[in-house]
């Protein structure tokens, strides 16, 4: 017996099964990611690299992990080899290996599982170990080097764990980065008043410089005022002395001479004479000697 309207139900039916098998008969893997095949709940080995494949219609199940590089950040908090209390701010940029990702995937966990359960505990331990070992100030002033240590401590740690996990070489790190450095209030009140410290005492410093360069610029000053004066007395009576040996000299020489400096003196008036008439006769060698 047969019976017509079965077969219109059995042929939609059909249909819809065929396209759902046929839906679940591949996969697309993205650009930039690895598929993971977990066929009936095991992880397969090989992975699945970008682009088209086929698979087994509900019997495997593909998740595509992203295997480009990330940022991975977190804060961390810690005490300084002074006690102060500091929070830091670390970025880590790194990447999974597509090839070994099956094992990354059965081992720890999908790429979410990676970064909770292996960078940030990585971070937390390398942050409070490397941060113990410098000061507050050291922090911000060997920023590159304590920058380099953590980066290394993270490395050791993670390495160690993908060891122990059998699974090395799961991930590459590829930069670490301490975005920030926070202080606790009074540790930067602390700063702040260092620094203003240190800015009033180079004031005061450049400001006794100033007047010492001033005071020296003075005396320098008044030095050659007097070391000018005293040449120009030198020379003059240098000269003053030239001009009274040259003239002792022409004395000598020419008698004479001293006749000519009293006439040159007489102002023209005679001696006055009380009786007579006569006129006195000057007697100029005697006149002479009274001037010497």
């Amino acid at each position: 017996m047969e019976f017509p309207g079965l077969k219109i139900i059995i042929a939609p039916v059909a249909a819809v099964v065929a396209l759902v098998v046929l839906a679940a008969s591949y996969v697309t893997v993205d650009s930039g990611h690895v598929g993971v095949v977990r066929r009936l709940g095991a992880v397969q080995m090989q992975p699945l690299p970008e682009g088209f494949h086929l698979k087994a219609p509900f019997v495997d199940q593909v998740a595509a992990i992203d295997v480009r590089l990330r940022k991975a950040q977190k804060e961390a908090g810690a005490s300084s080899k002074d006690l102060q209390v500091v929070t830091t701010q670390v970025a880590v940029q790194y990447s999974l290996n597509g090839a070994v990702m099956p094992l990354t995937y059965q081992k720890i966990g999908t790429r979410e599982m990676v970064e909770s359960t292996l960078i940030d505990p990585a971070i937390l331990e390398s942050v409070k170990a490397i941060t113990a070992q410098y000061t507050a100030e050291e922090l911000v002033t060997r920023r590159a080097a304590v920058k380099t240590k953590i980066q290394d401590a993270i490395e050791a740690f993670v390495n160690a764990t993908l060891t122990q996990k059998n699974v090395p070489g799961a991930l590459s790190l590829a930069n670490v980065a301490i975005t920030d450095f926070d202080f606790s209030d009074e540790f930067n009140r602390a700063i702040e008043e260092k620094v203003k410290a240190e800015q009033e005492a180079l004031q005061a410093r450049n400001e006794k410089l100033r007047r010492v360069t001033q005071a020296e610029a003075a005396a320098a000053e008044r030095t050659l005022a007097a070391d000018a004066e005293a040449y120009q007395i030198e020379v003059a009576s240098k000269a003053r002395a030239e001009a009274i040996r040259r003239e002792a000299e022409a004395l000598r020489d020419n008698p004479s001479i001293i006749q000519l400096r009293i006439a040159e003196k007489w102002d023209g008036r005679l001696p006055h004479v009380n009786g007579g008439n006569a006129i006195p006769l000057l007697n100029i060698d005697a006149m002479g000697r009274a001037q010497k």
